[in-house]
């Protein structure tokens, strides 16, 4: 069997280890320590946290669990952003991309319409973008660079190959030649070992308006008519593209076999160009599904965290519902088996491809305690396709839930800074203490010291007798929490 043959598969322990060692790109490790009274009875090294946020997505920082769960929540629906009631748009635009750039934010996407009717494609594929100063209202500026019917008044920027899954991104490495500040993955087609076969282009563009070519097929091995896209890795120092396989048994759309699946590759590059590492998904505890995006990206307020919304693909209805995954290595993913966005929605979600997540997370201004992402609805359905706003809390992807009395012990944890914050919503009175290295309650930071937490806060800062932790910073501890009907979404210390 092939690399590009192997089907996704459910992975072993030695996988969830060595996810934990690729943290080695993110922070170093401390010098180890053991706790003796409050830990798994094998000697590990403190994790380095540093004063970086962490998200309780994963296991990643819990030691014990007692009375509580990880709980994935789901986004709220807003209103609808976008109605592609164009001409030369339509009931079929989709693959929309959502990013910030500079004081206005953009979404890309490709416009396409079938004439239910007729039964037939109404015209061509064409990529368009819209801009937007507060992600609600959205504007489609006339460019005057491509003409469709006769006239130039439209905001279409890009006609040629690719224009059915062209996904931009606005590059922030430090080195990166002004020509090429936003970069995009584009379907193409290219020849390899005789055969005309599908491929990824790469272009550029100095504006994010005007594209050209910056070279043909960099990317060979895969099926690429779908959202394939690619973006800078600030932590890592790296670019990581992410796109469409098929595994072992699948043939065609038509030609669908038990045990074949849609699934997701990933590579990363030090130049865009060249592309290194190749491999597929893998997930911890999930069965082979059908996958048919992605929508991986860092997570802005937590970069060495990736977190992903891919689409599982009903074969039979057609239909399609976003989900929510998470990884530390870029390979290795948490996957929720929850629906993220359900097809009821709040509407037209349950057609044929109705409900595509978009690639994109933003925070709007002055909306600090939510983050936005996008939705597709009316796929195949009436005149226009629609795009809708849905709304996450700020790090609120997960929660170790607790529905009445709980207690969570981390892992032990070395950490800079002088105080503990935490997005949290506590409807009882939640309360922290520092465990030494042994185990032990630390004097002045004993839950009895705490001041207890009640409320909803995003950013709330814990507060002992003891005063600030600015002396314990650099020493092995772990924290205990005693969750009283909570939610505990992140910490950080700073």
């Amino acid at each position: 069997m092939t690399h590009a043959d192997r089907t996704v598969r459910q992975i072993t322990r030695r996988d969830i280890l060595r996810q934990g060692a690729a943290l080695a790109a993110v922070a170093a490790w401390a010098p180890a320590c053991v706790a003796r009274a409050s830990q798994p009875s094998e000697t590990q090294a403190p994790i380095a946290l540093g004063s970086r946020r962490e998200l309780f997505v994963d296991d990643f920082l819990i030691a014990r669990l007692q009375g509580a769960e990880l709980k994935m929540h789901q986004p709220e629906p807003r209103e609808v952003a976008l109605v592609c009631d164009q001409p030369w748009e339509g009931n079929t635009s989709a693959y929309f991309t959502l990013l910030r750039d500079d004081d206005r934010f953009r979404v890309y996407y490709r416009g396409w319409h079938f004439d239910e009717k007729a039964k037939k494609w109404a015209h061509p594929e064409v990529t368009c973008v819209a801009e937007s100063r507060d992600g609600l209202t959205w504007e489609k500026p006339e460019l005057g660079l491509f003409e469709f019917n006769g006239s130039k008044q439209n905001n279409i920027i890009w006609t040629g190959a690719g224009t059915h899954n062209f996904t931009p991104f606005k590059d922030e490495n430090p080195a990166c030649p002004p020509d090429a500040r936003y970069k995009a993955l584009a379907g193409g087609s290219t020849t390899v070992d005789g055969k005309q076969r599908g491929c990824l282009n790469a272009l550029k563009s100095a504006d994010g308006v005007r594209w050209t070519m910056l070279s043909p097929a960099v990317i060979t091995a895969g099926a690429f008519d779908s959202q394939n896209l690619a973006f800078w890795d600030a932590v890592r120092k790296e670019y990581r593209a992410y796109w469409r396989i098929f595994t072992a048994g699948f043939t065609d759309e038509r030609g669908w076999k038990p045990g074949g699946y849609r699934a997701i590759r990933t590579a990363t590059s030090k130049d865009f160009l060249h592309w290194e590492q190749q491999a597929d998904l893998r997930y911890v505890d999930s069965p082979a599904e059908h996958l048919y995006t992605n929508a991986i990206q860092p997570y802005f307020r937590a970069p060495q965290l990736f977190v992903g919304f891919p689409t599982r693909f009903q074969p039979k209805t057609q239909q399609v519902e976003p989900v929510f995954m998470s990884s530390r290595d870029g390979v290795l993913f948490r996957r929720w088996p929850q629906e993220l966005i359900p097809i009821t929605a709040p509407q037209d979600r349950d057609g044929n491809r109705s409900n595509y997540m978009a690639w994109g997370l933003l925070q709007l201004p002055g909306q600090e305690r939510e983050l936005s992402v996008y939705a597709t609805e009316a796929y195949y359905a009436g005149p226009a396709g629609r795009l809708r706003r849905f709304a996450f809390r700020t790090d609120g992807f997960v929660s170790v839930h607790a529905a009445g009395q709980a207690s969570l012990i981390t892992k032990p944890l070395t950490f800079a800074g002088a105080q503990l914050s935490l997005n949290l919503v506590s409807r009882g009175g939640t309360r922290v203490e520092v465990l030494d290295a042994g185990g032990q309650p630390m004097p002045g930071f004993t839950l009895a010291d705490c001041r207890p937490l009640v409320g909803d806060h995003i950013d709330q800062t814990v507060s002992w007798k003891g005063g600030t932790l600015a002396g314990l910073a650099g020493q092995c501890v772990q924290l205990r929490f005693e969750l009283q009907d909570a939610d505990l979404f992140s910490l950080r210390f700073r």
